[in-house]
């Protein structure tokens, strides 16, 4: 009688063998004495066959029925299921009884399609691959019996290719179709779908199925432009953003599978750049445009408006990129100051002009509201002379015409700010910035040119009154103290909100032509007899 001992049965057996079925086995065959006569091992390939078609003696066709992949079994064959009474000559006697140890590799029937088993699936799948997409993803290669002969993981790249016109096996291609890109899936390709009778003349064998577990990484056509989700919008959004406009903005920017490759929070400063003009990736180009200031919006990029085949540093090549952005303020180098007045005083007369001496309270900030500083946590006002440098370009042109009492917005472009270096620790590089100001106090300035005028008629005498020892020289104790006399006096003003001292230094030192420290009669002229080319400050 034919005898089958199962000497290993695996905990999983989800097909076993049918009569019809081919199938790949080692084995080794030996007389019930013990000596070998044949064995797989040693010609270091299987014994591959089809089930129950008289290919084989009728013992193993019989005892191969049921047997599971990686299933080891003893099976003893009577002379009647073997070579009978003939034998084999030079290799089986006659009426020799046979044992083989056999252990089954492979199995597989030519009516068998792919197989396809998901073990993971994410909760969101926008899209699933389709014929003609490019797909990044990871896989273990291995037979039926759980043998590797290929991983992507081993070689820390991914495999990247076209889905459905001819780039892969038949059964891939047709396995990775439907897939999410973070599922995770097992698919079984039978040998005609693989790489057939012959193999791929390396690894893998002939009439071999092949599992791949594969995970899927990345997901895309062509055909496909960027796609914008838009997660915050803010609901006042008095401009979008135009071709030609400077960004800036912060940024996270991940792989579809979600790997982070970059952040600009991480280096605690904004990106900053202009859009339209070349200066980021196409597809970045393309998706900052018509954005508000404040705006969170997520922008998926294909590789070929991103960084194409290549990659580049963390990125590989071929990859879908994801930003997800946080738009913190932009400007054109066209703009100019630009003013809103909340309060307007109904007595309205006296307006700012270059040269006046303002006191004002501000609340300074970033376009996107941050703070920057308040001269009400001072508990003091801001006070400059309008004009005259002490403030930056914008702030002198947003004070213009300004009433006292009056509440006003200016929003002053980087050009007109602090440009593109910003003050370290305060202000960014090219920041749009807002001042909210009240004006407190307005105190009248000199006409362009002067820093001392007088409140009546000057002295034909000015020169002698000044050189008070009468020695012909004035020097500048006597300029000083003849000048400081006026202005309590009311006779003179000086030039409000600059160092006394540092004006009537700067005055001095016009008279003295000769620079020797004494003014002279000679030297010692009024404005009125200056030629226009000159600039006496008396």
């Amino acid at each position: 009688e034919l005898g089958v001992e199962r000497r290993f049965v695996p905990e999983s057996c989800p097909r076993a063998v049918r009569p019809g079925d081919f199938v790949r086995y080692h084995y080794l065959g030996a007389f019930p004495d013990g000596t070998r006569f044949d064995s797989s091992y040693d010609r270091g390939s299987t014994f591959n066959v089809y089930v129950g078609k008289g290919q084989l003696i009728a013992g193993m066709d019989q005892a191969l029925v049921g047997m599971c992949v990686n299933e080891r079994r003893f099976v003893k064959i009577p002379p009647k299921l073997a070579y009978g009474s003939e034998g084999v000559p030079g290799v089986i006697p006659p009426n020799a009884v046979l044992h083989f140890d056999v252990l089954l590799i492979d199995l597989w029937n030519s009516e068998d399609e792919v197989q396809v088993q998901t073990y993971f699936k994410p909760e969101k799948c926008p899209r699933t691959v389709q014929v003609s997409d490019f797909v990044r993803y990871h896989y273990n290669g291995t037979f039926l019996d759980g043998t590797l002969f290929d991983s992507s993981h081993n070689r820390m790249r991914t495999y990247d290719t076209y889905v459905g016109i001819g780039w892969l096996i038949p059964g891939m291609d047709q396995g990775l179709l439907g897939m999410c890109v973070g599922e995770k899936r097992i698919i079984t390709i039978p040998p005609f779908l693989a790489y057939g009778e012959d193999g791929d003349g390396k690894e893998i064998p002939g009439q071999a199925s092949l599992v791949f577990d594969v995970v899927l990484l990345d997901l895309h056509n062509p055909k496909d432009g960027i796609a914008i989700e838009n997660q915050i919008v803010p609901e006042s959004c008095e401009r979008r953003s135009q071709t030609g406009d400077f960004l800036r903005y912060h940024y996270n920017g991940t792989l579809l599978d979600g790997t982070l490759f970059d952040s600009s929070y991480s280096r605690n400063r904004t990106y900053d750049t202009y859009v339209g003009k070349g200066y980021v990736i196409a597809g970045m180009d393309e998706g900052l445009l018509g954005v508000c200031t404040g705006e969170k919006r997520r922008i998926i990029i294909p590789p070929h408006l991103g960084y194409g085949e290549e990659g580049r540093g963390k990125i590989p090549g071929s990859a879908v990129l994801v930003f997800d952005i946080h738009v913190v303020d932009f400007h054109n180098p066209s703009d100019s100051v630009s003013i809103t007045v909340h309060y307007k005083p109904s007595n309205c007369t006296v307006l700012s002009k270059k040269g006046d001496y303002l006191k004002y309270h501000y609340n300074a900030s970033l376009l996107d509201g941050t703070l920057l500083d308040s001269t009400h946590s001072l508990g003091k006002t801001y006070n400059i002379v309008l004009g005259s440098g002490q403030v930056v370009l914008g702030m002198d042109m947003g004070l213009q015409d300004m009433c006292v009492g009056e509440r006003r917005t200016i929003v002053i472009p980087p050009h007109l700010g602090y440009g593109e270096d910003g003050v370290e620790g305060e202000v960014p590089g090219s920041a749009v910035l807002v001042f909210d100001i009240e004006l407190l106090e307005l105190v009248s300035g000199l006409p362009e040119g002067y820093m001392f005028v007088w409140n009546g008629e000057v002295s034909p005498n000015l020169f002698e009154e000044i050189d008070q020892n009468h020695d012909g020289e004035v020097l500048l104790e006597e300029f000083s103290e003849y000048i400081q006399t006026q202005v309590d006096t009311g006779k003179g003003k000086l030039a409000p909100g600059f160092d006394f001292e540092k004006i009537v230094k700067n005055m001095f030192t016009n008279q003295d032509r000769d620079g020797n420290g004494k003014v002279t009669a000679e030297e010692f002229k009024l404005k009125d007899q200056e030629a226009k080319e000159e600039h006496d400050e008396l």
